[in-house]
């Protein structure tokens, strides 16, 4: 049962988010901006105040005969607590946004989010996993250009058929299992290995892997994110491959390992940082580097030690915060120059100081250089790599290795500085330096004490692995990344950006919907009119005719008669009636009368015959 203080004093913080999105576009001027930041602020107080019940699943509604459960433990919590604050950062971020679609969509989002979070149950989970993708795909379609109404049917076409595999998978897992329950026990992972293996566990997996955009599953990351609003790109970089990082951890970490996650992990690390290296565009460059920071987290979930799990869940939670600052300092470009493309730009650092100074921040934390978040989240994975597969190790070494070359050096160096572009820039508005700022504040923090995120990850490990400021760690790691810089210039004239387009995965269904396409135009088009057009002439059509000649003639001899002599007869019958009409009252009282006494006969004679 719930705990009795939550039935008088408790909400949803997911359901406090959706639903006070909507009273938004009811308030005005700096109501609805303080409305703004205490939406997300109480739902993160909330999610502060549950870590003090007790752990377990809470059963609070029973629909269709199933059971719905909301779980807290510390799994959940420690997802929530960075959900709600990234909401929060992100809202700041929005607050000059006057478009209050953009804020009802992106609190949605937000909300829908945590509500995968706390759900115990598979039923609610989908239902908010589904919330997930209407609502994100609003601040895709919000810039309201033809790219991005084009890329958000993509992406919603994506995740419907994602949607639809999760849901096939989720009604065998309740077929074989009686349940729906997404793991009843807290603070327990691994909950479908019950039934690993069959059917439903092949395709809740593979409805989770879309939505961490696992390769190759994952080209509507790049393809849609760019082409979100500047504050929308913002909560999509947060909340969808993170909340399937959650969804993975719960469901299939398990201690002996998942090889297939493992290295499906692996080969996304290194596939998103290949194409991230390739990339002109500063903000798909950013998304490319999501599927990279994505894989650490899934190849985590396929080793599946104590270790393992907490680096998934660290790393899930510093990087949040780290790419949301990234895509904010990118976002802020875009907002005053109106500019992408790495090629147009040049020579920013002059009039963007402090944006320049605050993507570096994240800039060094996503690279996991020592004093930042990435250094103490990234590591966990990295050792657990080490402790289990050799190659593994080496994959995801080399993908840190890249990550600074296009995130840390790349990026910054022809956007902010490089030949100079004449662009004319300026800071972007206050509340986006102060959100970019809190975002900064927070990946130094984490890197300075990392206890104050240690202590709230999952499983309890002895001290000594989370101890990672020890020399020969930081020498190497200082060792790798000097050496990645050294690279960078020595071959900085190979590294210029180019005005192209690199080929991903998504070419295959563009190609494949525009053969489909052709196919309907051409020969399916003259299967219609040659074939079935024929078929229809001869046979339908004439058959057709021929039942419309019989109810011609039937409505023309039988229908029309009879209603022609319906209405012969009552006119007749009013002639009749006609004559009786005199004009004096005494004829018409007589004729009542007259009339009673019939009536009380009939009466009379039907009573008589009920005695007899």
């Amino acid at each position: 049962m719930i705990p009795d203080f939550v039935k008088f004093e408790w909400v949803h913080p997911g359901l406090l988010l959706i639903l006070g999105a909507w009273v938004l576009p009811l308030l005005k001027g700096q109501v609805k901006q303080v409305a703004m930041v205490l939406l997300p602020a109480a739902a993160l107080a909330i999610c502060i105040r549950m870590s003090w019940w007790e752990h377990g699943s809470y059963q609070i509604a029973n629909f269709l005969t199933a059971d719905l459960f909301f779980r807290v433990d510390k799994l959940s919590l420690v997802f929530s607590y960075v959900f709600s604050i990234m909401a929060l950062i992100g809202m700041i971020y929005a607050l000059h946004v006057k478009d209050d679609t953009q804020h009802v969509s992106a609190l949605t989002y937000a909300g829908a989010a945590l509500g995968v979070t706390f759900a115990g149950d598979f039923l609610s989970l989908y239902i908010f996993w589904e919330l997930m993708a209407v609502s994100s795909v609003l601040l895709i379609w919000l810039r309201r250009k033809p790219a991005a109404v084009a890329a958000g049917f993509r992406y919603l076409l994506v995740h419907v058929i994602g949607g639809l595999i999760l849901l096939a998978g989720i009604i065998l897992y309740a077929k074989e299992t009686g349940s729906f329950a997404f793991g009843k026990q807290a603070d327990v992972y691994g909950v479908m290995e019950p039934v690993a293996g069959t059917a439903a566990w092949t395709l809740i997996l593979v409805g989770f892997l879309l939505n961490a955009a696992v390769p190759p599953l994952g080209a509507w990351l790049p393809d849609a994110y760019p082409e979100a609003t500047v504050t929308g790109a913002v909560f999509m970089t947060a909340f969808t491959t993170k909340s399937a990082v959650y969804v993975l951890i719960r469901g299939f970490a398990v201690p002996d390992g998942e090889p297939l996650i493992m290295w499906l992990g692996a080969a996304m690390a290194v596939y998103g940082v290949v194409y991230a290296v390739l990339e002109n565009d500063a903000r798909r460059l950013l998304a490319y580097h999501i599927i990279s920071q994505v894989g650490y987290m899934v190849c985590a979930v396929g080793i599946g030690s104590k270790l393992a799990v907490n680096g998934a869940t660290s790393h899930a939670f510093a990087h949040i915060l780290y790419k949301g600052l990234l895509f904010m300092g990118a976002g802020a470009v875009l907002q005053v120059t109106g500019l992408r493309k790495l090629s147009d730009m040049g020579g920013l650092y002059k009039t963007m100081p402090i944006t320049l100074g605050l993507y570096m921040i994240g800039a060094f934390a996503i690279s996991a250089v020592p004093l930042f978040s990435g250094f103490v989240t990234k590591s966990m994975v990295v050792d657990a790599a080490h402790a289990s597969n050799s190659a593994i190790f080496l994959l995801l070494t080399l993908a840190s290795a890249g990550t600074f070359l296009h995130t840390g050096l790349k990026l910054p160096y022809y956007m902010f500085f490089g030949k100079d572009s004449g662009v004319k820039g300026k800071e972007p508005p206050t509340n986006m330096l102060v959100a970019m700022g809190l975002a900064a504040a927070a990946c130094v923090l984490i890197g300075l004490f990392p206890g104050l995120l240690y202590r709230y990850l999952p499983n309890f490990v002895d001290d000594s692995p989370y101890f990672l400021y020890t020399l020969p760690h930081i020498t190497s790691t200082l060792g790798m990344l000097g050496f990645t810089a050294l690279g960078f210039f020595l071959l900085l004239k190979h590294l210029d950006p180019e005005p192209k387009i690199s080929l991903d995965t998504d070419w295959f269904y563009r190609k494949g919907s525009s053969a489909f396409l052709r196919l309907a135009k051409r020969p399916l088009t003259r299967l219609e009119y040659g074939f079935v057009g024929e078929i229809y002439e001869f046979i339908m059509r004439r058959f057709v005719l021929d039942v419309a000649r019989v109810f011609r003639w039937f409505d023309t001899f039988v229908v029309d008669l009879l209603v022609v002599g319906v209405g012969r007869l009552t006119q007749r019958f009013s002639q009749i009636l006609k004559t009786t009409v005199s004009g004096n009252v005494q004829h018409y009282g007589l004729t009542m009368a007259v009339g009673a006494l019939a009536l009380f006969g009939l009466a009379m004679l039907a009573l008589a015959r009920i005695g007899t």
